[in-house]
């Protein structure tokens, strides 16, 4: 195939070594596997990675498969996984009842609920990289090129560099749109005894993530063959933390879980960076946009960063990029605001708890996405196609045209979240 920018791109870095970071150095490696080129996985190993259990899409399923040239079963035991089918919410909406929001095709299609440390080590594993174990100062964009300063070694000089060094350390409006619409802000993780029974190290039956809803919050619960993860997510500003532990505690002894280790208490911003790719330099991962765990965008939004600047860089020559880059913001920006809007809307039919968390995500936080989102603050039209959905959702017939719709997630994934909370 010919690769008009493959000339252009022989010196990467990749910074940071957590999942973002261990994607991009793996789909390096993938795409360039000529050996042409020089890689860099650069990252600081003062800074502890948090292994917590995560879920992601099921095109996270075929993906690994190809960069790691592995066998599913192999991968599903490396990653500690198991075969995620969907989500199941608990106690959220009007209508006082369970609901799964299945991947289509329901039944058929699956992702994984994995153990983000092992996936790191598994990706390391796939990717020919030379590790550099620094701290970065600084990366800057000169003359076409990124510069990288370090801490207590020389500055270097790459075509393209993917920045996944975690949050950025603070968000100002200029840089950032702050996706407010979302009520929570913090994290409570947990690790809990399994609850699998595996065969040779390998469960095949379904299973789902389950989002509880909880007076202060919600409770995701994350099935591996090692542990189980358990995470409170909650805001900071409505629910002190030792009011959310104790509730934590009723919700384990409900469960019947007798132990458990306390991993972290996380904060996290949900937001979106306003530039993403400038050409040259990658924001991904958590560098680039984050929202609360809810539908497990955070992996799938790392995914989509990196294809779109590996496929962009590759198949355009390089006096093209600086409109590409463009092009290339903008829709990553405008699907990952598609991905806020959707994850945001479980939260407008409140769930079974009259609490002060719930009246202030119901009634005060959604209904800010219609200024949050407004196509004139964001440059994109997320708002415009959100709302689409939502009209074709009240069509007492869809016609058969629409039926593969998409904003972020498929028609399919909105009528189910639609029919679930009542809204």
């Amino acid at each position: 195939m010919i690769q008009p920018g493959r000339h252009s791109l022989n010196r990467i870095a990749v910074i940071g070594r957590g999942t973002a970071g261990s994607l991009a150095a793996a789909s390096v490696t993938h795409q360039l596997a000529d050996g042409e080129y020089e890689l860099h996985h650069i990252y600081d190993s003062r800074i502890p990675v948090i292994g917590v259990g995560e879920g992601s899409w099921p095109s996270l399923v075929q993906e690994l498969a190809q960069l790691t040239n592995l066998p599913h079963e192999k991968i599903q035991r490396q990653i500690k996984g198991t075969r995620k089918y969907g989500v199941a919410f608990e106690g959220w909406g009007q209508r006082n009842r369970k609901f799964i929001h299945y991947f289509t095709p329901q039944q058929v299609s699956y992702a994984y609920h994995l153990a983000a440390d092992l996936l790191a080590e598994l990706l390391h594993e796939s990717a020919n990289a030379t590790h550099i174990d620094a701290k970065v100062l600084n990366i800057a964009k000169v003359d076409g090129s990124a510069r990288i300063d370090f801490e207590g070694r020389e500055s270097e000089s790459y075509d393209l560099v993917f920045d996944a060094r975690g949050f950025p350390k603070e968000l100002t409006s200029e840089q950032n749109i702050n996706i407010s619409f979302i009520p929570t802000n913090t994290a409570v993780i947990r690790r809990c005894p399994a609850s699998m029974q595996t065969e040779d190290g390998l469960v095949l039956q379904h299973t789902y993530t389950r989002a509880v809803a909880r007076p202060h919050g919600w409770v995701f619960v994350i099935p591996l063959t090692a542990h189980t993860s358990y995470g409170y997510i909650f805001n900071r500003e409505v629910s002190d933390l030792e009011a959310v532990e104790a509730d934590f505690d009723k919700l384990l002894e409900t469960d019947e879980v007798p132990e458990f280790e306390q991993r972290a208490v996380i904060q996290f911003p949900n937001f979106v960076h306003r530039q993403l790719f400038d050409g040259v330099v990658a924001r991904i991962g958590n560098a680039a946009a984050f929202m609360e765990p809810l539908e497990a965008t955070a992996i799938v939004s790392a995914q989509l960063q990196i294809g779109m600047v590996l496929h962009i860089r590759l198949n355009r020559a390089l006096e093209h990029i600086d409109r590409d880059a463009t092009v290339v913001n903008r829709f990553l920006v405008n699907t990952i605001l598609r991905y806020g809007l959707f994850v945001g809307w479980h939260y407008s039919c409140g769930s079974t708890y009259k609490s002060e968390f719930w009246d202030f995500a119901r009634k005060h936080v959604w209904p800010k996405h219609r200024t949050v989102a407004d196509p004139k603050q964001v440059d994109c039209n997320a708002l415009t196609k959100f709302d689409e959905m939502l009209n074709l959702l009240k069509s007492p017939v869809i016609d058969k045209a629409d039926w593969h719709k998409m904003c972020a997630v498929p028609l399919t994934s909105y009528a189910q979240i639609s029919q679930g909370l009542g809204c």
